[in-house]
């Protein structure tokens, strides 16, 4: 072939595969820069919602991934559409990529599962670092959560490292609010309306500490007298606080109801046993005859 016949040939290749090359380039750089607006739009549209700053991060997340993703993808489809109007076969390619991706999805499955349960758990704002929670079977406060992983300190201290793909429950304690309920047992001879009547105080007297005030969000909630157990009668109450200080709340309460339980005589049972030795036809009941040995207890 002549130099006149190559260029000519060439001028012919430039101006149909050539140009469709150039045109493909030009639209795979407007789709990256129109990926990058999108995913800063959506990071900017979900922070705009929340002031929390843990949230803001979560927002940054999921705009990162959404922004690769869609990277990804238009780098392989204009890859794809050049090597075929270069001449070559993509068929093979496609064949053998879909090995290779084969492979690699049976050893990596359980990343898989765990990056896509970790974009859902951060989509739906099930978890947020500071929250106390419980997954899989662990409870503590969450430190740290990613695609990958979500991260919890016990109340002793121990750190469990759970995966998101093993997640299929999540208890959140501290979601926007949290409550404490308290079952209070009193003896049977005590009068119920008294008692809710002290429990009301001690509520007020907390809600006017300003150590306490600015965490109860709402009076005590009185349910009522809620079982007859064995040596008591349980009044169920609860209360509602700021986030995580529900334990803090509770534990006072408990205090100082018990100082004001002992301060009006109210009892608090503790179990015991009554005994009944009987009675004959007469009303006369059989005396209880205890000794005790040397040497014995009882």
């Amino acid at each position: 072939m002549d130099v006149n016949a190559y260029l000519t040939t060439l001028w012919a290749w430039v101006l149909t595969s050539g140009l469709r090359i150039i045109f493909v380039l030009v639209l795979a750089g407007v789709a990256l820069k129109v990926a990058r607006i999108f995913s800063s739009r959506l990071v900017k549209l979900f922070s705009e919602r929340h002031e929390d700053v843990e949230f803001q991060k979560r927002a940054e997340t999921l705009g990162s991934v959404v922004r690769h993703m869609l990277t990804v993808i238009i780098l392989i489809t204009s890859t794809m559409i050049i090597l075929k109007e270069l001449g070559i076969e993509i068929g093979p390619i496609l064949a053998a990529a879909g090995v290779v991706g084969l492979a690699v999805g049976f050893g990596a499955q359980s990343l898989v599962q765990d990056v896509i349960s970790g974009f859902f758990i951060l989509l739906e704002d099930q978890i947020r670092v500071g929250d106390v929670v419980q997954i899989a079977g662990q409870g503590g406060l969450v430190e740290k959560v990613n695609l990958r992983m979500t991260i919890l300190r016990d109340v002793a201290g121990n750190v469990h490292y759970v995966r998101n793909g093993k997640i299929d429950l999540v208890t959140n304690m501290t979601k926007e609010f949290s409550r404490y309920v308290f079952d209070i047992g009193v003896a049977y001879r005590e009068d119920v309306d008294e008692v809710i009547s002290v429990i009301r105080e001690v509520d007020e007297d907390m809600r006017r500490d300003p150590e306490y005030s600015a965490d109860i969000l709402e009076p005590m909630e009185i349910l009522g007298l809620d079982k007859f157990a064995d040596s008591a009668v349980v009044i169920r109450a609860r209360t509602k606080t700021r986030p995580i200080q529900q334990w803090r709340v509770g534990r006072e309460f408990n205090r100082r109801l018990k100082k004001r339980f002992d301060e009006r005589g109210i009892e608090i049972p503790f179990p015991h046993v009554t005994m009944y030795m009987g009675q004959d036809k007469e009303g006369r009941a059989a005396p209880l005859n205890v000794s005790l040995k040397k040497g014995e207890t009882s």
